[in-house]
């Protein structure tokens, strides 16, 4: 049984597991595209940039297709914005939609045995990633 989702944002307990850090302008965005993830039917890949949604690719089978959706659905306009998943990516290739439309930071509840992989590529890639242990599932 799935428990419902209890958004409660708490930033104290996220954390960066890149070696790139979120940009300090950053963190409104990176708040508000959590909270659009909330609400998004799952599988959610949201993308933010300056208060601005520019798409949200949710609903699909996985979070691959999502990002994929997302990222082209954003068509550049999300270049140095930010990029939310309402769950873990149990593979690394989930990001590749957002990293080619430009996303410097991800947020994601992490937690999969693929963590590091994903990690080894979003560092190889670029943006900061943030770790929330908070999933938002809404089937």
């Amino acid at each position: 049984m799935q428990n419902p989702d209890r958004f409660v944002s708490r930033r104290a307990d996220w954390q960066v597991v890149t070696e790139a850090q979120p940009p300090g302008d950053q963190w409104d965005d990176i708040d508000m595209v959590w909270t659009v993830c909330a609400y998004a039917k799952s599988n959610a890949v949201i993308l933010v940039k300056d208060g601005v949604t520019w798409d949200i690719g949710a609903g699909q089978q996985n979070r691959r297709d999502s990002g994929r959706l997302a990222g082209e659905k954003a068509a550049g306009r999300a270049a140095g914005g930010v990029y939310a998943g309402d769950a873990f990516f149990p593979f690394s290739d989930g990001l590749d939609g957002v990293i080619s439309a430009g996303a410097t930071t991800v947020i994601q509840p992490g937690g999969s045995t693929g963590d590091q992989k994903v990690i080894d590529r979003t560092d190889e890639a670029g943006p900061a990633m943030i770790f929330t242990g908070e999933r938002h599932i809404r089937h």
